[in-house]
């Protein structure tokens, strides 16, 4: 690509005692070239800083060029950060999926949530899915040469008129023979596949998990993994869209299905190797999986055994922390989406064994998107106003950091939910701290008034942390 298309790459931090900082880089500085050859993206960055000789074209807060060399050990990172990770722009979707999140929101919102990835650097980098329809031959030509794997694939389904139907792109039907060629390549995915009633569940998802069986062969296999996700949908999809939400009897008859497929992926691989995610069983009303069943959580970041794995840690964070009683008194809110109350409840009534801690959970819908049962991270500002109004929420509301999201800002006060509130505007309403909720450990120790800042995302400068005096 040519230099003219690629931009300068802007520094957003500079790690602590880095080469970089030795070197007196700052945010805001645009790296330009690396050995007068210019990355296209964080991939590329990374492969030429391998080198111990560099020089490196910077330009400035101020504007001004500078040429740097310096000389490091092999391998030695240099310690910067950048807005992006793609420095020649983001590779667009081409296909029309009905299902797609991205045309099931409001217009009017910020220019990030409509953008439609489909590109293969940030799958490899950061596990986003792509459906493989918008490669190039050049970019499939970099995977083999870089190779960039493990891949996540949006598959959906491997019988060609099924999957071009689902996609809207008659290319997507190749899907089978891109399997192949990551397995001639011996290169890796981690298969996804969205479930819609009456296009491809049954036999149509029978088929695909068969099909994508054959590619877990051999040593290094092509596909190590799958995870089976029912469709969701919103007040705002596109009208005509073929689509019907998931049933509790058709989430019941998928776990059914795909349960027994697992069993006969484990006497032949050793492994289940297709994983429902965790909203099937929540759909059904069924109880999530044990923690042996999800084997390492290949799929965790698609939601398959999340719910089970936090469970787990809970009782780690419980067992590390959690006293008999706490000083002063105190009341939390947490508030969860509404579809994660049953499995929650558990964690309440351990924590109010405790002398003196009172925490209510409050489980929200999404009047917002228009959704009966609602996970965590898709519950908006709107949401949380509406659902909390009236209510005595205590010393402190916590809120789970899935829900949020850094505005182009960066500042801490500007940190968005989906819809664009902002936590400070949740925070004024309701004039009571709120704690963001990373992980089990943080929500122990939030609720035993032990508060290290080290629990904290970047809401806390904005918005003050909460410890009894």
């Amino acid at each position: 690509m040519a230099a003219s298309a690629i931009r300068p790459a802007r520094i957003s931090r500079v790690i602590p005692g880095s080469i970089a900082e030795e070197l007196g880089f700052e945010p805001g500085d645009a790296l330009v070239s690396i050995n007068d050859q210019y990355p296209r993206d964080l991939i590329d960055y990374r492969f030429l800083c391998a080198d111990e000789e560099l020089t490196l074209e910077v330009i400035d807060r101020d504007g001004k060029t500078h040429r740097v060399e310096l000389e490091k050990d092999i391998d030695a990172d240099l310690g910067l950060e950048f807005e992006t990770a793609l420095f020649d722009g983001l590779i667009q979707c081409n296909n029309a999926c009905p299902f797609c999140f991205i045309d099931q929101q409001p217009p009017g919102k910020r220019e990030t949530l409509y953008l439609k990835d489909d590109d293969y650097r940030l799958s490899f980098l950061y596990g986003s899915y792509l459906t493989l329809t918008n490669l190039l031959p050049q970019e499939w030509e970099r995977i083999a040469q870089l190779r960039l794997s493990p891949l996540y694939v949006s598959v959906h389904a491997t019988e060609p008129e099924v999957r071009s139907r689902l996609l809207k792109n008659p290319r997507a039907g190749q899907i089978l023979e891109q399997l192949a060629w990551f397995q001639a390549q011996r290169l890796q995915i981690h298969a996804q596949v969205v479930v819609c009633p009456g296009i491809n569940d049954g036999d149509h998802l029978m088929t695909t998990l068969r099909d994508l069986a054959r590619f877990h062969q051999g040593d290094i296999p092509a596909v190590t993994s799958v995870a089976v996700v029912p469709v969701g949908l919103t007040r705002f999809r596109p009208p005509q869209d073929e689509l019907t939400p998931v049933t509790a009897d058709q989430a019941a008859a998928t776990i059914a299905q795909v349960e027994a497929m697992q069993a006969e992926f484990l006497a032949q691989f050793g492994t289940r190797f297709a994983w429902l995610a965790d909203e099937w069983y929540l759909l059904a009303n069924q109880e999530v999986p044990s923690a042996d069943d999800y084997e390492d959580y290949p799929q965790l970041d698609n939601g398959v055994g999340s719910i089970r794995q936090f469970l787990t840690q809970f009782a780690d964070s419980a067992s590390n922390y959690l006293p008999d009683a706490v000083h002063p008194p105190r009341t939390l809110t947490w508030v969860v989406g509404n579809a994660v109350e049953h499995a929650f409840q558990p964690i309440v009534d351990r924590l109010n064994q405790v002398e003196d801690l009172t925490v209510q959970l409050v489980a929200l819908a999404s009047d917002y998107w228009g959704r009966d049962l609602t996970v965590t991270g898709l519950l908006t500002g709107q949401d949380l106003m509406a659902g909390l109004d009236g209510k005595d929420l205590g010393d402190a509301l916590l809120l789970p950091t899935v829900m949020l999201k850094s505005s182009d800002s960066g500042q801490p006060e500007d940190t968005l939910f989906l819809d664009d509130v902002s936590v400070a505007e949740v925070g004024q309403r309701f004039k009571v701290p709120i704690l963001p909720i990373e992980d089990t450990d943080a929500l122990v120790k939030i609720c035993c008034g032990v508060v290290p800042k080290a629990s904290y995302t970047n809401l806390q400068p904005a918005i003050g942390y909460w410890a009894p005096s």
